[in-house]
């Protein structure tokens, strides 16, 4: 009979553990943003840069194509931010802090194309007081935290800080440069420009390791 009782005691505590509510992890958490970057893996398979209309919002070229800034965009469009949005809405409020005279000659936001731009992410990040101080210190770039680089020829490049590291110890990058998005040992390979960490929804945006806006 004790152990009819403790068997059935023993189930209806299970029971209760596996109906009591999980606290959910916040929508805009930095291993969140990671995850939803690293399943563009072995779908975007391809690098194409060509103009094209975009539906808006949530406007996007066929998923498996795209470009470096596609995959920061569709990463944060997974947690509830739409870039496409929220750039366009900034250009509107603030053109002139934006790159747009000298290096596109626009006169006017573009929704189809200002958020697919390097520059205008870094400015975008940058103006919502996101900026990180760069470095070579690996424990500065954090899982989540968004990079952008120079690349030869005058090209920039961005992607996002995995939780995964290399052999040596270094940070890697899921991101875009030429074949789909991969998850890469390149954080040190060019000349960092920016780094950004944007969690929006997290209690506001964060700056923890110092640098301005």
């Amino acid at each position: 009979m004790f152990k009819i009782l403790s068997a059935l005691l023993f189930s209806l505590l299970c029971t209760a553990v596996d109906a009591a509510p999980k606290t959910p992890r916040t929508a805009a958490a930095p291993l969140d943003l990671v995850e939803a970057a690293r399943r563009q893996i072995g779908v975007t398979l391809s690098y194409d840069p060509a103009y094209q209309r975009l539906a808006y919002p949530n406007g996007d070229v066929p998923l498996e194509r795209g470009v470096c800034t596609d995959v920061v965009v569709r990463a944060y469009r997974q947690l509830g931010a739409d870039l496409q949005v929220l750039v366009h809405q900034d250009l509107k409020k603030a053109w002139g802090a934006y790159p747009h005279q000298s290096r596109w000659q626009l006169k006017a936001p573009d929704r189809n194309i200002d958020h697919r731009r390097v520059p205008n992410l870094a400015t975008f990040f940058a103006r919502q007081g996101a900026t990180v101080a760069n470095g070579t210190d690996v424990k500065t770039y954090l899982p989540g935290d968004i990079v952008t680089w120079n690349l030869p020829q005058g090209m920039t490049h961005i992607g996002i800080v995995s939780d995964q590291v290399s052999k040596r110890g270094i940070p890697l990058i899921i991101h875009n440069i030429g074949a789909g998005t991969q998850e890469d040992d390149i954080l040190f390979a060019y000349s960092i420009t920016g780094h950004y960490r944007w969690h929006p929804g997290n209690s506001g945006h964060t700056n923890e390791q110092g640098g301005s806006p």
